[in-house]
């Protein structure tokens, strides 16, 4: 079930709220409901790296060197053709 909750927003932003939920076929409650998701999943993503990066994981070098390994098999198995 919805909650009901009463919001302010300035007339600059409820109107581009609206022409964006319009753009989107959607209500405009639909819209502001999926902005707040949005939002917050972004909040929650970003919290999630920063705590990936101060625990001292990188995980694009480790993405790096696991994609030269298997490069490297490739080469060694297929003489740098890379299988099918």
């Amino acid at each position: 079930m919805a909650a009901k909750v009463t919001l302010s927003f300035s007339e600059d932003t409820i109107e581009e709220a609206r022409r964006f939920a319009k753009r989107d076929g959607m209500s405009l409650s639909a819209w502001i409901n999926q902005a707040a998701q949005e939002k917050a999943l972004r909040e929650v993503f970003t919290a999630h790296a920063a705590a990936i990066r101060s625990a001292g994981f990188d995980l694009e070098a480790t993405a790096l060197a696991d994609e030269r390994e298997g490069e490297m098999v490739d080469d060694a198995m297929f003489g740098g053709a890379r299988a099918a």
